[in-house]
């Protein structure tokens, strides 16, 4: 492993320099960041370096913790997918866009850290080795569906080992899984569906949570497998059946077990269950109780918006999904209690195509060009929590700094607490 960055106040700096390379650990090689924090947790360490000349340098620390050590290892190789799903959001994308959204990673190393889903397609047993004595757990699986044969077709890979037994077999060695079924209308819903929730049901607690989610489709599928969304009728039918298995384990299991994302419930034009209903969220950045929880915080902490005087003008932008339930539930009270000018604007997704309705897919072009037809009707501007990434840049690559320069006026980065959000948008305004 090659070494990054050395911390002023790590005790190796001055010793260590960027582009030294890790040659053992307690006379081990390292493969990454994870294995070099599961190495060094014994109690006496020697750390075996190489400078740029091949020198080797040892160093030994009792009781030491990678942290106090303070090294950015490099961690570019990344385990890519060698897949080929029929419904693979990567390969219906544009061009022009940040370079790691066309990476099609595979690697169980970012989902142990990030949460990333993998199919575990192309982890080894010697991987699987390693993810139960490094505990690297939990982990985040793509299943699709528990059927085999309808699984190696939906991923195009004929290798594919059987899911099930590999699942139990991580769970059985005390690795904890949170999986997630990828739905194609007429493809694995129906009795496939019923199918792998049952199964998934059988590896519990080891398999803790199944989240059911629809495809994602963009305008961009030329050449690509003849896909389509899910309408009313079918979307109220995985609701149906997904409700009526959390029934089942609620009793069997004390949990629910199995949820369906946000956006079978807009789509079917559903109440969302209940706060608690979703109990801890395993897998709310997959998409299951995010409008719920939003909402249930804006109740909560709604009247902390009293009192706020302003005769500014605050301009929403949002997705398709979210819209009813930000007019239905926050507009009435901030607009009509509290008298406060707010507007909630519904954005068609120009970039992807309008069966994009997601707002964490917003473009910052297609968000400007929204702010600036409105500019005469506001005074700042709110955009949504989830369309930029840690180095606020938009999936279009184009800069948060870029996008207020371009728009000339006040631009909030909205929260998932909305009622935080309202409120400093208020009173920047002001």
């Amino acid at each position: 492993m090659r070494v990054v960055q050395v911390e002023p106040n790590s005790p190796l700096f001055g010793y260590i320099r960027p582009g030294y390379v890790i040659r053992s650990v307690n006379g081990s090689s390292v493969e990454d960041t994870i294995d070099f924090r599961f190495k060094i947790a014994d109690e006496r360490v020697r750390l075996v370096f190489a400078d740029s000349q091949g020198k080797e340098l040892s160093f030994d620390f009792e009781d030491v913790s990678a942290d106090e050590l303070g090294l950015t290892l490099d961690d570019s190789r990344i385990r890519v997918c060698k897949n080929d799903c029929i419904f693979c959001f990567i390969d219906q994308q544009p061009v022009g866009m940040r370079s790691n959204l066309y990476i099609k990673d595979e690697d169980y190393r970012l989902s142990f850290t990030h949460g990333n889903f993998i199919t575990l397609s192309n982890t080894s047993d010697e991987d699987a080795e390693r993810i139960i004595a490094q505990r690297l757990s939990p982990l985040y699986v793509s299943v699709h569906a528990t059927d085999d044969t309808l699984r190696r077709c939906m991923l195009r890979n004929e290798k594919l080992a059987a899911i099930v037994p590999r699942l139990k077999y991580l769970g059985d060695n005390g690795i904890i899984i949170h999986a997630q079924a990828v739905l194609c209308p007429g493809i694995n819903d129906g009795p496939y569906l019923e199918k792998t929730i049952a199964d998934l049901a059988e590896l519990y607690p080891h398999v803790e949570t199944l989240a059911i989610v629809p495809l994602g489709l963009t305008k961009y599928r030329d050449g690509l497998s003849q896909l389509r969304n899910y309408n009313k009728e079918e979307a109220r039918e995985i609701v149906r059946i997904v409700e009526g298995y959390q029934k089942q384990m609620l009793k069997r299991l004390g949990t629910r077990f199995v949820w369906p994302s946000d956006e079978f419930y807009v789509e079917a034009l559903l109440p969302f269950p209940k706060h608690t209903e979703y109990e801890v969220m395993s897998q709310f950045e997959n998409g299951i109780g995010m409008v719920r929880e939003a909402i249930t915080m804006f109740n909560r902490r709604r009247n902390r918006l009293k009192g706020i005087q302003s005769k500014h003008r605050v301009l929403f932008l949002t997705g398709k999904s979210a819209y009813p339930y930000l007019t239905k539930d926050i507009r009435p009270f901030v607009t009509d209690e509290l008298k406060l000018n707010l507007s909630i604007v519904e954005m068609t997704n120009q970039f992807w195509g309008e069966m994009v309705t997601v707002s964490g897919l917003l473009t910052g072009q297609d968000l400007l060009r929204e702010a600036r037809k409105r500019s005469s009707e506001y005074d700042i501007v709110v955009l949504p929590p989830n369309c930029l990434n840690n180095d606020n840049l938009f999936l279009d690559n184009l800069s948060l700094e870029q996008f207020r320069t371009a728009l000339g006026k006040p631009v909030v980065v909205g929260q998932y607490d909305l009622a935080a959000t309202i409120r400093e948008s208020f009173q920047m305004a002001s």
